[in-house]
């Protein structure tokens, strides 16, 4: 399935309507510009690829499936690289191979990766010492370091985007069907620091029974080509929505509009307006498309986001992401979910246990207790088992390094080590440790559904 390199008219109706969290760029003729030369640019991906992601998510609608989808709060330009990629990629491996086996049930693995550059802000500048600048809104609009250059929102950054984006969904798909993918690479998908802590000794252990699976199979003569390779889909907040509409294209075969710059992408809590921009957006490509759900959400309103984006209720089209918080999942979720099925809607329902859990340290990081985390994701599965729907998936911010960003933990960072390893410029994300602790204990939860 092909695509067309120009975009269409249709996917900028969104510009009649009112734009959350965009960027107060000075030189209006630039960003023009810069639009101009990306409806040019090739895809990133293609629709043939959207679309088989639409079918694996409507496994997840139907109960059939689970998702995993995990990656960094907001990637940074100089983050591109085979290492920080490669870490990436494994812990997420590392994690489906968990869900997977432990939990016997197929993994659909979905990244925060190949564009999440960009990140919503609670607050349009930031003051220091009494200067007060643009906020950092990601490396696709402006700079971190606090000067007025740096800050300034610049649209060739969005080129710089497109260059990352391409770059890394590269040697992705390079490591994901070149062999380093292969089931058979569980031990080496193990590093140091995790093989010493103790959710690295209790993946080492799983991994050998993995490995005992594989032998017997191979034994009796079964190779299955699946094992060797790996699909993995690629998805971002569709935030920028300069961007997003100009790496929109009509495709040749269907004429239907694909955002081409990502498998999957979502639109979150702080821009699901209904009368909003974004909304009217996704609710005119063809891509799988998430919405992030907040505690102030009501019924009502997930219907007609429903109607919005989902009108022909096809499954595996909409994801609803609930991100209530540990203390208020377990009394926000039911009446949502209750509401939503009773309507005939077939979403996938996954839970975001990172953004309603996030407080600050007394040393002034960001964080987040795992013990929260985790406690909102239990609180997801009590609800759909008292319910008898499907916990469809995880949505998690997560990093292949060694960081110290989030508290606890079986390999257990403490509020005064946060100061060792904070590396993100947004938000606290689990380190590879936390990211596997989580991802057993979730394996456990679906077991017992």
């Amino acid at each position: 399935m092909t695509v067309n390199a120009k975009s269409d008219a249709g996917a900028h109706t969104w510009r009649d309507l009112p734009a959350a969290q965009q960027p107060d760029y000075p030189d209006s003729k630039a960003l023009r510009d810069v639009i101009a030369e990306l409806e040019s640019y090739p895809p990133l991906v293609f629709a043939g690829e959207c679309d088989q992601l639409k079918d694996r998510l409507a496994a997840v609608a139907r109960g059939e499936a689970f998702v995993l989808q995990g990656g960094d709060c907001a990637e940074a330009f100089d983050g591109v690289s085979a290492e920080h990629i490669r870490n990436k990629l494994k812990t997420l491996l590392q994690m489906g191979a968990v869900l997977t086996y432990a939990g016997s049930v197929p993994v659909v693995k979905v990244g925060r990766i190949a564009g999440q550059y960009s990140k919503p802000r609670s607050k349009p500048t930031e003051t220091r010492d009494g200067v007060t600048l643009p906020t950092y809104r990601g490396d696709s609009v402006n700079g971190f370091d606090f000067t007025p250059e740096a800050r300034t929102p610049d649209p060739d950054r969005l080129k710089r985007m497109y260059q990352a984006s391409a770059s890394t969904l590269n040697l992705v798909r390079a490591f994901t069907t070149g062999g380093y993918a292969d089931l058979r690479q569980v031990h080496a998908w193990n590093q140091d620091f995790v093989r010493s802590s103790p959710s690295g000794q209790r993946y080492e252990a799983l991994a050998r029974e993995i490995d005992r699976a594989l032998n017997f199979m191979n034994a009796c003569g079964v190779d299955p080509e699946e094992f060797k390779i790996v699909e993995f889909f690629s998805s971002h907040e569709a935030l920028l929505l300069d961007y997003e509409g100009a790496m929109t294209r009509t495709d040749s075969r269907s004429g239907k509009l694909y955002d081409v710059s990502g498998h999957m992408v979502w639109v979150g809590e702080r821009t699901r307006q209904l009368d909003g921009a974004h909304i009217e957006f996704v609710s005119r490509v063809q891509n799988p498309v998430g919405v992030k759900l907040g505690p102030g959400t009501t019924p009502e309103e997930a219907l007609t986001l429903i109607d919005r984006i989902d009108p022909d209720r096809e499954p595996g089209r909409l994801t609803f992401i609930t991100r209530m918080g540990a203390d208020k999942v377990r009394d926000k979720l039911p009446t949502l979910v209750e509401k939503v099925t009773a309507s005939g809607a077939q979403v996938a329902w996954v839970c975001d246990p990172m953004h309603g859990n996030t407080f600050e340290a007394a040393s002034g990081h960001k964080t987040r207790r795992f013990d929260d985390v985790l406690d909102e994701v239990k609180g997801f599965f009590e609800v759909h088992k008292e319910l008898g729907t499907h916990p469809g998936g995880i949505h998690v911010e997560l990093t292949g390094d060694d960081v110290t960003e989030c508290v606890g933990g079986g390999h257990e960072i403490f509020v005064d080590d946060l100061h060792q390893r904070y590396e993100t410029a947004c938000d606290p994300r689990l380190n590879r440790s936390q990211s596997l602790d989580l991802a057993f204990l979730v394996a456990e939860m679906y077991r017992d559904q």
